[in-house]
């Protein structure tokens, strides 16, 4: 199927590794020029190598730079002033409990999971609106609607987010540029995959075993039974990103392995 991304320039954050990562190559070997962001250059130029190994006449262009920094999101729309497609990828998450999540915790995951997709946004927005043509697309989790007990300022923000694409959307009315959010279920990203190295090992346990234990006690509704692949979670937030997907506006599309009970 052609997604009719050919020649769209699209903006990843946080693509050097994981779901971000994932979305960078299904866009490039879609046609689209991407835009790889990292927080050093030498995280961009390896994501950028890696990519090109995947879709070989990718057109990529990098942005190294931490936009939960506003100085860095000015640096980055003075570069790349209008891009077709933005997707909001960059987050992070740290399993705490809540008595332990101190003011400077709350602040730094808020700045990076939320305020760096409201920055890019308030600028990208009104330039797609003008042009009548646009997507962005704001990465969240199953956690926005089943907030995890053991890091619950990260269900916060994945909550921020869905309620911030929702009334981007609103503005949106009457024309060609829609703005959704991807519910994410757990997924072997990056981080995930050293938080497993270092729970395992110390438990003494293996990697399989672990993952077993943890869809068994910690996310039990879960029909897929295991962690979705970036790749699985990337096919659709690259399918939201086209003309094809020009009915969908508003919507927090789920890519969760039917973790959410709700029909709705």
């Amino acid at each position: 199927m052609d997604l009719q991304l050919r020649g769209r320039r699209a903006l990843v954050t946080g693509s050097t590794a994981g779901i971000g990562f994932a979305i960078a190559v299904g866009l490039a070997k879609e046609g689209a020029q991407v835009i790889v962001n990292g927080r050093t250059r030498e995280r961009a130029h390896q994501a950028i190598h890696e990519i090109q190994a995947q879709a070989i006449n990718a057109e990529l262009k990098e942005f190294a730079g931490d936009l939960s920094k506003p100085e860095a999101i000015e640096q980055l729309i003075h570069n790349f002033p209008d891009v077709d497609i933005l997707v909001n990828n960059l987050g992070i998450f740290e399993p705490k409990s809540f008595p332990e999540i101190n003011d400077h915790e709350w602040e730094r995951l808020w700045q990076t999971n939320v305020m760096s997709g409201v920055r890019l946004s308030r600028h990208y927005l009104p330039r797609m609106l003008h042009a009548n043509r646009g997507r962005i697309i704001f990465i969240s989790s199953e956690s926005a609607v089943n907030i995890p007990v053991e890091m619950i300022h990260y269900g916060v923000t994945k909550t921020a987010q869905v309620a911030l694409a929702r009334g981007m959307a609103e503005t949106t009315a009457g024309t060609a540029v829609t703005v959704n959010t991807v519910l994410a279920g757990p997924t072997m990203s990056e981080g995930v995959t050293e938080w497993l190295d270092k729970i395992a090992k110390s438990r003494n346990i293996s990697k399989p075993e672990l993952e077993r234990e943890f869809f068994a006690s910690m996310r039990p509704s879960s029909l897929l039974k295991r962690f979705a692949t970036p790749e699985e979670v990337a096919n659709m937030v690259v399918f939201l990103a086209s003309p094809l997907a020009s009915a969908t506006n508003g919507a927090a599309v789920r890519a969760e392995g039917g973790l959410l009970r709700s029909i709705l």
